[in-house]
């Protein structure tokens, strides 16, 4: 909304309000001819300014968002975040943070990793090495469930494996046939 159109709204607004403490048992029908045009310029302003569509939630970070109707907002990304928060508050609050180090990859190589926990790893077949294509998990169902929804992804990779951390790294299961491949579009020619 503009200055041009909040000042006019406004001034619509107060002529209505002038209306409303006039009114009496014995207003005429004129007057209320007027109150009525007055009001539906008040109407045709807003509709003027009003640019987004209607909120579907009570959130004012998320207004146009996704809807959950068991939060207090309705904002289902709102209500998403409250849930992880609790859920960590189960878990033994939230982890404790590390020094910022630079990493290569968004989910780091073994070797940086710190000591093995019971945990599965989720690793793909880039045509040269297995690496890791997700955050480590400690639930194997979760674990495969996640290679499970990236095989049927549009860009899928050749082969998944899920590694089992713990003392030491076992593979425990392998989809697909990982084949070398040339990363040159030449063959080094």
């Amino acid at each position: 909304m503009n200055h041009a159109q909040l000042t006019a709204l406004g001034r619509a607004l107060r002529v209505l309000g002038e209306h409303g403490e006039a009114l009496t048992a014995d207003t005429p029908d004129a007057k209320l001819h007027e109150v009525k045009a007055d009001l539906r310029r008040a109407l045709d302003l807003l509709e003027e300014s009003v640019t987004g569509g209607t909120p579907t939630t009570r959130c004012p970070e998320h207004p146009s968002g996704p809807v959950d109707t068991a939060a207090p907002d309705l904002c289902l990304l709102c209500e998403t975040r409250r849930r992880a928060a609790r859920r960590a508050g189960y878990a033994g609050g939230a982890p404790q943070a590390r020094p910022a180090e630079p990493a290569q990859s968004r989910y780091g190589v073994r070797a940086d990793r710190p000591q093995p926990q019971q945990r599965w790893l989720p690793e793909l077949w880039n045509g040269r090495e297995w690496q890791l294509c997700g955050t480590p998990r400690r639930d194997r169902r979760e674990a495969e469930a996640y290679i499970a929804a990236q095989r049927r992804a549009p860009r899928a990779a050749t082969a998944y494996r899920l590694v089992h951390e713990f003392t030491d790294y076992e593979v425990v299961r392998v989809w697909g046939t990982p084949v070398r491949t040339d990363t040159e579009p030449m063959g080094n020619l």
